[in-house]
């Protein structure tokens, strides 16, 4: 990959502090086996470095073609899946869900009194497309609608539990039979909402999950890393995931050599279940920042971008206003509104982190974040595998590096 960080309108010197302080404050201190950050400005690449190690028992470094676990960060990707189908005309995004998954026609609603006692109601509205791609149908991750949890480090729980579902099918069915956490519209709450899109996918299309992607996304994108199995070919290039144990310590808490992602599984998990390179994912990116083509092959019309990245909370708001008590996301709520899978930044006075308005991002559970600036066209791949993603704060500190770099 050409790297050239003047004409990307950077100094070259301001962008290697990013190395420095990535490797003095997480690398050099054990916090973090390995990482890669990539930035791209007006199309050309200004900076690429891969770091550490991406399996500290066998010292293997991080190769520029490690294969990380992206775990939520298939949710754009799953987002796009279905906006091809938006634009063949078989939705729109105020379209119950119960259309396409008859079962979700008599979903309830559970209310909770002031005695603290609960009661389930009809929901005000029907959960709609548009909720799933948001987070605001009143799904959620954790015990009321199935668990997803977070794996104890030593516990021998490789990624996240979702063996449990047969299949995009089941889960979405089971779904149907949990009550909603609070009626549709209302609040933001992280959630299978995504894993409902991508079940949506194969019912609109006909065609499994998985092949759709291949052959709507990476195919035409040239992703050629990026799908949901790690074949023997490539184990080499798939970074150890890890976590950290009450000492602080990595600890590891999927192996390669062991991991679901080496066969084949049933349940295609749209809201967390891709792996795929640092390339791939930037190219995915370009795709975005250029209204939705990339060397000449067009994915989304520029319109469909620009509603996928368009900050969707009523009233233009954030999601500290309307994301529920507790709630998780993978950035912050301050100044944060949020589009079609993804957050939108309402601007820098308002986030309180370096940037502009209109930046749309997110990340994953292993610590992977992104995010895109169209005023700037600017795209920023970070890759790392430590869970959770809440542990330290890559993207903050990313966005002032790199900010502080730019020489227009």
């Amino acid at each position: 990959m050409e790297i050239d960080a003047g004409a990307a309108g950077f100094d070259a010197a301001r962008l290697a502090r990013i190395d420095e302080h990535l490797q003095r404050s997480y690398v050099e201190p054990g916090k973090i086996a390995g990482c890669q950050t990539l930035v791209a400005r007006r199309g050309k690449v200004a900076h690429l470095s891969s770091l550490g190690s991406m399996d500290l028992g066998q010292g293997r470094p991080v190769r520029d073609d490690t294969i990380w676990r992206l775990y939520s960060m298939t949710k754009p990707i799953t987002g796009v899946a279905l906006m091809t189908l938006y634009e063949r005309g078989y939705f729109q995004l105020n379209d119950p869900v119960h259309r396409f998954v008859p079962s979700w026609r008599g979903i309830k609603v559970r209310e909770r009194d002031a005695d603290g006692s609960t009661r389930l109601v009809d929901p005000v509205r029907p959960p709609t497309v548009r909720d799933v791609l948001m987070h605001t149908s009143g799904l959620g991750y954790g015990p009321a609608n199935a668990d997803l949890a977070l794996p104890e480090p030593g516990s021998g729980n490789r990624g996240f539990t979702t063996d449990r579902y047969e299949s995009l099918e089941a889960l979405v069915d089971e779904l149907a039979g949990a009550p909603l956490r609070f009626h549709p519209g209302t609040h933001w709450l992280y959630s299978f909402g995504t894993d409902v899109c991508a079940r949506l996918v194969e019912i609109i299309s006909g065609v499994p999950f998985d092949e759709y992607l291949q052959h709507e996304v990476f195919d035409p994108l040239g992703m050629v890393d990026t799908g949901f199995v790690v074949g023997d070919d490539d184990v080499e290039r798939f970074a150890v995931g890890y976590g950290r144990s009450s000492k602080k310590q990595l600890v590891v808490i999927d192996h390669p050599d062991e991991s679901p992602y080496r066969k084949p599984r049933s349940f295609l998990s749209g809201g967390g279940g891709l792996v795929g390179t640092t390339a791939d994912y930037f190219r995915f990116c370009q795709m975005l920042l250029g209204g939705g083509v990339l060397d000449g092959v067009r994915i989304l019309a520029p319109r469909t971008v620009e509603l996928m990245t368009m900050n969707h909370l009523p009233g233009d708001g954030q999601l500290s206003d309307v994301a529920r008590p507790g709630a998780y996301g993978e950035t912050g709520f301050e100044g944060m509104g949020f589009g079609l899978t993804m957050a939108v930044s309402r601007g820098p006075a308002e986030t309180g982190v370096s940037g502009t308005p209109g930046e749309f991002m997110w990340g994953g559970a292993a610590s992977t974040t992104f995010w895109v600036a169209p005023v700037d066209d600017l795209v920023v791949v970070f890759m790392t595998q430590l869970i959770p993603s809440g542990t330290f704060n890559f993207r903050g500190q990313l966005k002032a590096l790199v900010n502080g770099a730019m020489t227009d």
